[in-house]
């Protein structure tokens, strides 16, 4: 844990007690604040035994020094949270659990990550490359463990952080040696607004970091591309990556070959050929952010090297979590928007797809490029009905309603399909809020359904 001291004596507020909530919580209490905490769902004030829970009102909160939001309570879309109002009223700061972190441990050496797809597998890499390399590391924030309960580390120690737009909003001291932007397309477009408005929280991590950090931006999408050449136009110091085709300054991936190009002069900087963990266009796109990420901060081309090849992945992203009679099975779940499940479907040519829960923006007609990759898809969830609207006429489908059910339906199919290749991919394009807690659940509830169905093929085969 990372005592936060800031607020020593004082009363602090801290609404929202998932997981960063109570982090944050404890954090303050063990650096000496009176901590005035509460959620509106019952189940968590039940769950947080060891804090003082409080009521928001304008007597409560009368002196209070700051207000600790989770990201997930709305601070200005669709409409602000009453508490957020409420602190408005009363004159009190609102913050996030990054912001403690950033006043708790100023000089810390930092690595913010955010983008709409691909940060928690570059953040998870940017760790590995570094870990591997023998230096101490932490990772977290957004992804894994909340940002004020990593372990406080040395002078020469790296933060390997994940931000999320949310805390982005939330945070203003953070200053990162190292900021990284992959991509941008719709997500998150209740929270923000509009697009417009999405785009400006994400590109506020280059203004909160200072023209001291190394800005390293994706610039495949257009959005991205512009943020970059602005940051390029005030003198920063920006690295570009890029995947499939050539750029005149950044490092790019082609043929899974990453190339240094600067000055005219261009290198190969590492191979991610043959690593499957680091499989499709989109992980060259990861693995290009997190190369340049480490080589910003001095780590040799021999670490980075070994680091790349013996990178374990990461859980509920293009996870293989199993096969049986030749069919491989292979958790997506974190793939909650098309964009993402496009980088999924992308990486494999016939994949009986599980997709669905609470539908995002969009749909997925965007996904229409990749359909003749569907054998046959299974909807599930909230979604399932516009989804077949959108699949009418252009790839097979059932609406199997349920995780269990799609997940025997497609390894039926795929059982009596021929060749080689067969893939049962969850990779919903959907949060997973209609039938699940969040990703990870629905991911670890596929995985458990494939082990089960491995141990009947055993059972009855013997």
């Amino acid at each position: 844990m990372i005592a936060v001291e800031t607020y020593r004596d004082r009363a602090v507020g801290v609404f929202g007690l998932g997981r960063s909530g109570l982090a944050a919580a404890r954090a303050l209490a063990a650096g000496g604040a009176r901590v005035l905490a509460w959620d509106d769902a019952e189940a968590r004030r039940q769950a947080a035994a060891d804090i003082a829970l409080v009521a928001p009102s304008r007597q409560a909160w009368s002196e209070l020094a700051a207000l600790v939001l989770s990201p997930g309570v709305p601070l200005s879309h669709p409409a602000p949270h009453p508490v957020v109002g409420l602190a408005g009223e009363l004159g009190v700061e609102v913050v996030g659990d990054v912001e403690l972190f950033a006043r708790a441990r100023p000089r810390a050496r930092v690595v913010a990550i955010t983008g709409t797809n691909g940060k928690s597998t570059t953040t998870a890499l940017t760790g590995h490359l570094l870990r591997s390399a023998g230096w101490a590391v932490a990772v977290g924030a957004n992804l894994g463990r909340p940002v004020l309960d990593l372990e406080p580390l040395e002078e020469r120690g790296v933060y390997v952080l994940e931000l999320s737009s949310y805390q982005i909003d939330l945070t203003r001291s953070l200053r990162p040696a190292v900021a990284v932007l992959l991509n941008l397309s719709p997500d998150h477009l209740d929270r923000h607004g509009d697009m417009a408005g999405y785009i400006a929280a994400k590109r506020r991590l280059f203004e909160i970091a200072g023209e001291r950090a190394v800005a390293v931006v994706g610039v495949d999408d257009d959005d991205c591309a512009a943020i970059a050449e602005a940051l390029a136009a005030s003198g920063r110091d920006v690295v570009r990556i890029a995947v499939g085709r050539e750029i005149e300054d950044g490092l790019y991936v082609v043929d899974g070959c990453l190339v240094r190009a600067q000055q005219g002069k261009r290198r190969e900087s590492a191979s991610l050929a043959g690593i499957e963990t680091l499989r499709g266009t989109h992980n060259w796109q990861n693995a290009a952010a997190a190369v340049a990420t480490v080589s910003a901060l001095g780590l040799e081309a021999t670490a980075i090297q070994r680091g790349l090849a013996s990178f374990p992945g990461l859980p509920h992203r293009l996870q293989r979590v199993g096969e049986i009679d030749g069919i491989v099975f292979v958790n997506d779940s974190k793939a909650t928007n098309a964009e993402a499940a496009a980088r999924a479907l992308a990486a494999y040519d016939q994949v009986f797809w599980i997709a669905g829960g609470r539908p995002k923006a969009g749909g997925i007609a965007g996904l229409a490029p990749l359909f003749p990759r569907i054998a046959r898809a299974y909807l599930i969830g909230e979604a399932a009905p516009e989804f077949a609207r959108t699949l009418q006429g252009q790839v097979a489908f059932e609406l199997s309603g349920d995780l269990v059910t799609a997940v025997m339906s497609a390894y039926r199919d795929a059982s009596a399909a021929v060749g080689a290749g067969r893939i049962v991919l969850l990779s919903p394009a959907c949060a997973s809020f209609d039938q699940f807690a969040d990703f990870e659940a629905r991911g670890d509830r596929f995985a458990r359904v494939v082990a089960d169905l491995a141990v009947n093929k055993r059972a009855a085969a013997s």
